[in-house]
C-alpha cells in the first residue's frame, strides 16, 4: 500500500497544475538533490511516457529543477526555476524519450558536479507522491 491516509490521495499544497506532474516531480528533484548531497553543476533530465508528452504544459520541467534547488512543492519560485538555475550556474538539459517505460510518469536524472556523477530514476505515483526506483543502474525500493 503506497498511501497511508486520504491526504496522500488528495495531494499536497502545491504550485500546480498537477499533483502527479508538478508536485510529484518537485519531490523527485528534492530527493535527487538529497541523494547527490550537493547542488549539481549540470543535470540531464529524460522524460518518459506522459511526462514526455506534457512536461512543459504541466510544469514538470520547472518542478524537477525547482526540487533540485531544494524548493518544496508549494514554493512560489517553482515557475521561475529554469531562470533561477541558470543564474546559479546549473546547466539543465531536457530530453523526451519515446521508448516504453516502467511507469507513465517517469524521469531519469543524471546529476554532475566536476568528475562526480549520479543517475537515478524517479516516478510520480499520484497525489504528489513519488518513488525512486533506480540509482546508478541498481534497482531500489
Amino acid at each position: 500500500m503506497k498511501y497511508k491516509s486520504m491526504f496522500d490521495i488528495i495531494g499536497p499544497i502545491m504550485v500546480g497544475p498537477s499533483s502527479s506532474h508538478t508536485a510529484g516531480a518537485a519531490r523527485i528533484g528534492v530527493e535527487a538533490r538529497i541523494l547527490f548531497g550537493e547542488q549539481p553543476d549540470e543535470v540531464d533530465i529524460s522524460f518518459y511516457g506522459s511526462f514526455a508528452k506534457t512536461y512543459k504544459g504541466h510544469g514538470t520541467d520547472v518542478a524537477i529543477v525547482g526540487g533540485l534547488m531544494g524548493f518544496p512543492t508549494d514554493d512560489s519560485r517553482i515557475p521561475k526555476a529554469l531562470k533561477l538555475a541558470k543564474a546559479i550556474g546549473m546547466n539543465v538539459n531536457f530530453q523526451k524519450c519515446e521508448e516504453e517505460s516502467e511507469h507513465p510518469n517517469m524521469a531519469r536524472l543524471r546529476l554532475i558536479k566536476g568528475s562526480r556523477q549520479m543517475e537515478l530514476v524517479g516516478i510520480s505515483i499520484g497525489g504528489g507522491m513519488m518513488e525512486i526506483t533506480e540509482i546508478d543502474g541498481k534497482r531500489v525500493s
